[in-house]
């Protein structure tokens, strides 16, 4: 292998690693995969500074998906999150209750003026999808005040902008190379396993929560049953040694 078919490996391993360590290891996989399948075309079809511009897409990439969180709203409370916007700016809200009593969760949404943008009450999940109409900073909240005893876990994933384009100049009139086609598919391909991680995490997530909530519930009603069974079983004992117990009678002698 010549030195150009090194740089390759060195590259597609540092963005292998860069997938792994943002927990993205099937990506990572897929990125190898795709990558080995046309390392023989490379010198045909590539450039250095495709392979530059690749990798410094993902390594962005990595740090737009950095808007998703998942928080632990306790009962009576409320929690709000601030985000500065350039108007004109598309942004999507995205939500969901993973654990908590009846999986639903109070949203608000409000401009810099304090107008109400969304609100939704009780609300298991949901997407809300804006422009921004105002520069500055927006605030969401979610709110489980109505909720006296039972903590929430949620979820939510707040994209603001669309994702930059793989290579600056994507958009121009000549059709793409090979590579950058490939490039780009494996891009989509790799946004596409992202979500479907995420998807199946909070199913997994909130599955999990479930089937502990159940086997608590199990295990207090064998709990219950065993001590009705027990008080059962010592109050019939009781009663049949009742009806065998020899019982002390008393004469009284009337005297003339």
């Amino acid at each position: 292998m010549g030195n150009w078919g090194k740089l390759v490996v060195v590259v597609v391993i540092v963005e292998a690693l860069i997938y792994m360590f943002g927990g993205l290891a099937l990506g990572a996989v897929v990125l190898l995969k795709a990558h080995t399948a046309w390392l023989s075309d490379i010198r045909m079809y590539g450039s250095f500074r495709v392979l530059l511009q690749v990798l410094s897409a993902q390594l962005l990439c990595v740090w737009v998906l950095g808007s998703e969180l998942t928080f632990e709203l306790p009962d009576n409370a409320k929690q709000c999150f601030y985000e500065d916007i350039i108007i004109g700016t598309k942004c999507t809200l995205e939500f969901q209750v993973v654990t908590g009593g009846h999986y639903d969760v109070d949203c608000r949404l409000e401009d810099p003026e304090g107008t109400t943008l969304y609100k939704e009450m009780k609300k298991q999940y949901d997407s809300f999808t804006f422009t921004a109409a105002k520069n500055g900073t927006y605030k969401f909240c979610f709110s489980n005040e109505f909720s006296t005893f039972t903590h929430k876990t949620v979820y939510f994933d707040f994209q603001v902008g669309d994702d930059p384009p793989l290579f600056p100049n994507e958009n121009r009139v000549t059709a793409l190379t090979q590579m950058e086609s490939a490039c780009v598919s494996i891009h989509e391909a790799l946004k596409s396993v992202i979500d479907y991680q995420t998807h199946f995490r909070l199913r997994e997530a909130q599955g999990r929560s479930r089937a502990e909530d159940l086997n608590t519930r199990v295990a207090f009603w064998s709990i219950g049953e065993a001590i009705i069974l027990l008080v059962v079983s010592i109050s019939q004992v009781v009663l049949l040694r009742s009806f065998f117990s020899d019982r002390k009678t008393t004469t009284t002698r009337v005297g003339s």
